[in-house]
């Protein structure tokens, strides 16, 4: 028997409880995250709670998102985890009659803290995006689009059309930075002591 069932279980539900950012369920939202916990995806860099403020502000908007979210896979290290999710984000703004899907994989450090499994830092890598038509067939444009790297280019631009800018270059599958994040997060998990 699996002597972390119940920490298995309690991360994945976790990592499935996502789907209250969809809803608009600010406070459940809040309490997936340590205090002190950080985000880093595509539109924002910064504290947890800032990024619920600014999920509150796209929920808000045109703009409507949904993730579809995997099982985990996790690596424990006492009260220390790193998780790795598949995700697909499928998102629309019904004002520019554009949507897109795109397939990413959250990495995620959790914590156990005072007997409590919560995110202390959630980061993504990309792995592919594609444009949806809501109504019509539209051009995009391809010099905006040409901006992104390949794998989130979809994603990109329908988050910069919504008002949601893109500040710098993020995870890729197979990139530097993915194998970056990576080893940062593993440093994290071996650095805990009992």
């Amino acid at each position: 028997m699996d002597a972390r069932l119940e920490d298995r279980a309690a991360i994945a539900d976790l990592m499935t409880s996502w789907m209250h950012r969809d809803l608009g369920e600010w406070d459940q939202l809040r309490e997936l995250f340590h205090p002190d916990a950080t985000v880093e995806i595509t539109w924002f860099e910064g504290s947890a709670g800032d990024f619920i403020d600014g999920s509150q502000r796209m929920g808000a908007s045109d703009l409507r998102t949904k993730h579809l979210i995997t099982s985990p896979a996790i690596t424990f290290n006492g009260d220390r985890a790193l998780v790795q999710t598949n995700a697909m984000i499928v998102a629309e703004n019904t004002a520019l009659d554009l949507g897109c899907n795109a397939h990413n994989r959250f990495w995620d450090r959790v914590e156990k803290r005072d007997g409590v499994w919560r995110i202390a830092r959630r980061e993504s890598s990309y792995d592919m995006s594609c444009f949806t038509f809501l109504g019509r067939v539209q051009e995009v444009d391809q010099e905006t689009v040409r901006r992104y790297p390949r794998e989130y280019a979809a994603l990109a631009y329908l988050l910069e059309r919504s008002g949601f800018h893109i500040s710098r270059e993020f995870p890729t599958r197979g990139s530097q930075l993915e194998a970056d994040m990576k080893a940062a997060g593993t440093a994290w998990l071996n650095e805990y002591d009992d």
